[in-house]
């Protein structure tokens, strides 16, 4: 079972799209763990694009992320992160699948609708900056012997 973090970012969340991602995920076969509707802080914004500091759009994607609310959602389940990745699209939404979220929403890199962890590892990181275990519901559904492989 693997946990990644997956955030429907401002642009998503002023386009109305949160309820779009949470039924692509649930269609999918993932399981929600944990979400909430915030309004990013500087501190965490900085700490969780910490990766890109110095590049020249830094300045600009902490902006952008610190903009608007936000849904912060935690998803688990068998190869959760690259499913999730698949079912997001490429980053750059040119590049994307079709059927993908951001095929279907976005046209731009920099307004991609969401964001999703790239590995397992950085997967529970980001979980654990993004949530307190208390905040996470561990939990089954009487389908997940249809979807997950035991």
């Amino acid at each position: 079972m693997e946990r990644s973090l997956v955030l429907v970012k401002p642009d998503g969340v002023q386009r109305s799209l949160v309820g779009e991602v949470i039924t692509r995920l649930e269609r999918r076969g993932l399981r929600l763990a944990g979400a909430k509707f915030m309004q990013v802080g500087k501190a965490l914004a900085e700490e969780h694009y910490a990766i890109h500091k110095g590049k020249p759009f830094y300045d600009g994607l902490i902006a952008y992320i610190t903009s608007a609310p936000v849904m912060a959602m935690v998803w688990e389940g068998p190869n959760a992160v690259a499913a999730i990745r698949q079912t997001m699209g490429a980053t750059r939404p040119l590049e994307a699948a079709p059927g993908s979220i951001r095929h279907d929403y976005a046209l731009e890199v920099c307004r991609n609708i969401t964001h999703a962890s790239d590995s397992p590892e950085n997967g529970e990181q980001e979980v654990a900056l993004w949530f307190k275990q208390d905040e996470l519901i561990a939990w089954s559904r009487d389908a997940d012997k249809w979807i997950f492989e035991k």
